[in-house]
Formats: structure tokens, sequence, C-alpha cells
């Protein structure tokens, strides 16, 4: 049947130049040898297709679709394409390897389609919801709601066979006629939310971060996972309101808008399993190895979060020392190998701030006692000592830091506070409304110009560089407010030609195990029952790395415990 349809078609393949071309489900000439879909369609009106319902051919609804709002077919899996190419291109130019988004990530998003059977495949998922949305168009042209009724979607039933059978074809029909009250602006955006997704990853914002940070660590970049969700909350990165750099005639409305449209600031734990998860349903070899010299080894995260948490340097000699001990810093221990569930799920920055706490523990104990009593001994030693650098007091620390945190802290608060959701580009949920809409924000925006003008206000200040660091410190400062130069000797003894902590004691973060088996919790964080001191260093990481208090205290009491290759 194909071959009398495309007889009289003898253009050649653009892409590939090969004369050998097929018809699509809904019309379009297609290369049988690169699988490359044209614009050329064939006139076909079928409307013995299904019992009792109007079937247009796909050129003819398209041609009215531009009729209508001048805009052109888009699937889902291309406005997220579009993201992850804005988010590659921000990246960039934060100085990662142009690599990572002409190779890397290319090639991972080139796999997801084809696992994903929406591209590269004989016969694309799309191309059958296509037919689906034709048919949709079809019956219910010229009603267009206001607003998409989301609980009659998610009231459908999933389908549980294959879409491509004739039997699961009719019956998806039947569903889409039933759900007239839906609506997008995409070909596929009513039927994505309504797929089975059991077998598959279905593509959502968050997991666009999964793809940067999955290569980001293939190429082993200087960034880690919590510095990236940083530099997108503070807008170095596209993700909130990305959807306003779609071109224009990719109309996004109705359940598009549920799709990307993001209203709250990405989750750590949610990104970084949905990496893991992406890792292995791509069935991605084992990563390049982190070693020693990377950026993401424990000795080199540890120098970097004693810096910006203005901790001694002499620190990081018993950092390295806990990560040899107890094995955490070995390439098989570290280096990701997906699908391998034998192998724990590192968690870079986080392992590297539980090292810090870990040590601080070790030396100081930080039961809000001892840790006060070296204070003192050290505020006297001080006093007399003439000779070399001055002795660490963790009391003058917990003050100074505790002072600019709390500052960074409410500027930060009020930053997300004062945050507008509301994107500039103005979002509809009907093509009919979208004048009406574009005519009310147009209003808005000459107001606000207008009162601007007539009170004076400032605009906005620039955003600032993106850094590395959050806090700085510097060693130049007289106040004596940099604690990086500071001498551990009123905490440390040598014993038989090694120094070792005056403190024999190391408390246990498990106070109260977790007795749920699904939890996935060794114990469960509780401030007022744990020391004060304690829950400050907690917080101080936590704010760096923009996290829960409790994720730091779950790696902490591992750590503690020993519970990696290698005891303590």
């Amino acid at each position: 049947m194909d071959e009398e349809d495309t007889r009289d078609f003898n253009e050649r393949c653009a892409q590939c130049s090969e004369v050998n071309w097929g018809l699509t489900d809904g019309g379009r000439f297609y290369c049988r040898s690169c699988h490359n879909v044209t614009e050329r369609t064939r006139e076909v009106v079928n409307t013995d297709f299904i019992t009792n319902s109007r079937v247009q051919t796909i050129s003819k609804s398209l041609r009215k679709q531009e009729k209508n709002d001048g805009g052109c077919e888009w699937y889902i899996c291309e406005g997220f394409q579009l993201v992850l190419k804005k988010q590659a291109e921000a990246l960039e130019a934060l100085g990662v390897c142009p690599q990572m988004k002409d190779e890397i990530l290319c090639n991972f998003w080139r796999c997801y389609l084809q696992k994903s059977k929406q591209a590269y495949c004989k016969r694309p998922a799309g191309e059958t919801v296509k037919a689906l949305s034709v048919c949709e168009s079809s019956t219910d042209v010229d009603s267009d709601p206001e607003r998409p009724s989301l609980l009659h979607l998610l009231s459908l039933s999933e389908s549980e066979g294959d879409l491509q059978t004739d039997c699961s074809f009719a019956s998806s029909v039947t569903k889409v006629s039933e759900s007239t009250s839906v609506y997008s602006g995409s070909v596929d955006g009513s039927l994505y939310l309504m797929k089975n997704q059991k077998e598959k990853l279905r593509m959502t914002m968050p997991m666009t971060l999964s793809f940067c940070y999955m290569a980001l660590l293939w190429l082993r970049e200087p960034i880690t996972l919590s510095e990236l969700l940083r530099f997108v909350v503070e807008g170095h990165i596209p993700y909130l309101n990305v959807f306003q750099h779609f071109p224009e005639k990719m109309n996004l409305c109705g359940l598009d808008l549920r799709i990307f449209c993001v209203e709250s600031w990405p989750v750590y734990e949610e990104v970084f399993n949905k990496m893991h998860e992406l890792a292995a349903f791509l069935d991605l070899p084992r990563f390049p190895d982190i070693t020693d010299s990377c950026f993401l080894h424990p000795d080199m995260l540890c120098m970097k979060y004693l810096m910006e948490a203005n901790l001694p340097d002499e620190l990081h000699n018993w950092t390295c020392r806990v990560v040899k001990k107890i094995g955490i810093g070995e390439v098989d221990f570290l280096t990701l190998m997906p699908g391998n569930k034998s192998t724990r799920k590192v968690k870079y920055d986080v392992l590297a701030a539980a090292i810090i706490v870990v040590v601080l523990k070790l030396l100081f104990l930080l039961d809000d006692h001892y840790e006060w009593l070296l204070s003192e001994f050290a505020e006297e030693r001080n006093k007399n000592n003439t000779e070399g650098g001055p002795y660490f007091e963790f009391k003058k620390w917990y003050e100074v830091v505790k002072q600019s945190l709390d500052v960074e802290q409410k500027k930060l608060d009020e930053e997300r506070a004062k945050y507008l959701w509301r994107c500039e580009k103005p979002l509809f949920y009907s093509v009919k409304n979208k004048p009406k809409v574009l005519k009310r924000r147009q209003m808005v925006v000459n107001l606000q110009n207008q009162f601007g003008k007539l009170s004076g206000s400032v605009r906005r200040a620039e955003k600032p560089n993106p850094s590395s660091f959050q806090l700085n410190w510097s060693e130049e400062n007289t106040d004596g407010s940099c604690f990086h130069g500071h001498s551990l000797k009123g905490v440390l003894q040598e014993k038989c030609g090694l120094l070792t902590a005056m403190n024999p004691d190391y408390w246990l973060c498990t106070v109260k195990l977790c007795n749920e088996k699904l939890c996935g919790h060794l114990a469960h964080y509780r401030e007022v029952e744990f020391p004060q001191s304690y829950h400050f260093v907690l917080g101080l990481f936590a704010f760096l790395l923009r996290i829960q208090p409790s994720y730091i205290h779950d790696e902490v009491t591992d750590t503690g415990k020993g519970n990696y290759q290698g005891n303590c």
C-alpha cells in the first residue's frame, strides 16, 4: 500500500539523500532509511477508520490550526529537548566543557528517546499519538473550554495495552472522545499524562536537571548536585518559567502548562534519585573513575567546604585520615555503576560535609559541654602565646560564623519570599481566549511602567555572577574573623609519635533507631534530641548545600558507625 501511495514522490531525503519513502499513520512522508519525517503530506480522507467517529487528514487539521492561531504542531519531547538545550548552553557559559552539550547530553537524550520509543525506532509512539490528536481535534474543534478539567483527566483509567495495536488504538480514541474537556497546545499533551508509564520513565522538569547532572558526572566536572540546584534557584540555569524561551509558533496552553510550568524549587533527593533511575533505564556502562585527583573525591570536596565553613586548614589532615580509614575514597566506592544494586549511591557533596562533621565530633565531641571547655583552654593559651599561629577557639568561631550565617540566611529567605512565580510571558488555557489574555497582560505591563515612573521605583539590580563559594573569609582581615590558619594544638596530644585527639569519646547519632523497614533511614533527626552545637554545625552545612539538615545527619550516622568498607 505504501508503494502505491509514495510512487509519485521522488524527492531525495534531505538527511541521507535516499529515495525510499513510506507513509506515517498521519499521512506524512518519512524516509525508510533514516526515519526522517518531512513536512510533505498526502491528502487522504478516511471515514471508515472507526465507527461513529469523524476523522480528518493530518494536513487538513494542521492548516486549520495554522489558520486559527498561527502555531505549528509540536510534541512534548520536543519541548523538553529545548529545555535541555537551554540548560546545556547555560552550563557551557558557566565554564563547563562544550563536549557536554554536543556529545554527552545529546547522546543521553537520543538514547532516552529510543528506549522510551518516542524516536529513533521503527514506529515512534508520537505517530500514534498524532493520529489520536487528529481524532480529538476533529470531534470537538470549535468548543475549547477556558480551563481544562484536571480532575476529569486524572479519573481516566490508564491503557494497559500496546498503543500500536488496532484494538488499543480504538480504545484510546474512545477515551479521547470522552475527555473533550482536556486541551493542550502540543500534539500529545492531552495524552501525555494518561500514558501507562510503569515500564518507562516519563519525562518531567526535574528530570531535565537529572540529565544535566548525569552528563556533568560523566565528564567529572567540578560541579556538585547542590551547586547545580543553587545555580538553578539563582537563575543562572533556565528551569523556572523556561518555556518563555520556546519559539512563538509553539503554542503552550492547557495541560502543557502542567508539564512545563514549575512552581516549586527543585528538590535534591528527587533529582538525585531520578538520575540513578535514568542511568539504569538507559543501560549506561560504568561511569569514568572518580580518582583522588577528581574534584568530586572526598579529599577535594572536604578542602573546599573547610574553607567555606571558616574552619582550620589542619582539619583537612583529619578528614583525609577518616576517608582512608573507612575506605570511602576508593575508586570502586565512588564511581557510579548504573543498575548495580549492591553499590551505594554516593552523594559526593553530602558525604564530604558529613566527614567534616564526624571529624568535629572526634575532636570537639559537640555535646554542648566539652567544646566550650576546650575553648576556654585555648583562650587562656592564646593570651600567653607569642609564637606561631593562634589556637583554634570553637566558641569564637561559633560566634563569628553564626553572625554571618544569620545575615545570609535572612537574605536568602527574603529573596525567596519576594520571588515572582508568574512569568513575563502570558499563559492561557484556550486559543479562543488568547487575544483577551494578551490584551489584559499588555494593560498590566503599561500600568506597572506608568506607576513605576511616578513613584520613582528603582529597577532590579542585575544578578551577581555565580560563585562556588557562598561565604568568603579572607586571611587578610585584621579583626580575627578568619580561622583558616589557626592551630589545633589545644585539642591534640602526642602518643607514640602521632597526634591524637584529647577527647577519648564519640557519641553515635542513633539516639532512636527507626523500626520501619520501608523507611530507608537508620534514625530520624529531631533537633530537640541532639546538642545545639551539633545542630548548628549541621545547619551550617545544610545552608551551604541548600538541603535539609536531616540529609547530612543520615550521612553522619552511616559514617560514624563505619558502615562503609573498612570499619573505623
